[in-house]
């Protein structure tokens, strides 16, 4: 984790610009992406049907939602300490500027880098905080798959 020196809610905006690194890798397997599915209602046969994906799809396997993907970004944020420890409450506040980059086969790993990239105070004791997030799944090698600039009300 790469939490910054004095990284209190006082000193927020003095850390725009910070990159907080990546997280762990999380396993997009097909048990999960069914899952999700099941969850949204999006049974497309390309994320939920193995054979058909294999014999009819684009990609010779099925992917994953860019729902998914963007679902990933909260437990990144609080894995990477994204919000300063005296922050008494963290509401999402929705996304802008989402881009799906790639497809995601089954069976991926994927991670999230997130940089801080805009502190603005919205009333005493709250304020909106702008992340940019970028995705990238294990290839051959680590490759970004989604870029997205996420927003939190962060609370005293």
């Amino acid at each position: 984790m790469n939490i910054p020196k004095d990284y209190t809610l006082a000193a927020l905006k003095a850390h725009v610009g910070h990159d907080f690194g990546h997280s762990a890798p999380t396993l997009l397997d097909q048990r999960r992406i069914d899952s999700f599915a099941g969850c949204t209602g999006d049974s497309q046969w390309i994320h939920v049907d193995v054979d058909r994906a294999r014999t009819q799809g684009p990609f010779g396997h099925t992917i994953a939602h860019g729902l998914l993907l963007l679902s990933l970004i909260p437990a990144a944020h609080f894995e990477l300490n994204v919000y300063p420890a005296d922050a008494s409450g963290v509401l999402n506040y929705g996304f802008d500027r989402v881009r799906f980059l790639a497809p995601v086969p089954s069976g991926s790993y994927v991670r999230l880098q997130v940089e801080l990239a805009e502190v603005s105070e919205k009333q005493p004791g709250q304020w909106l905080v702008r992340c940019r997030n970028t995705a990238h799944a294990r290839g051959e090698a680590w490759g970004p798959v989604m870029v997205a600039e996420s927003l939190a009300l962060v609370m005293a």
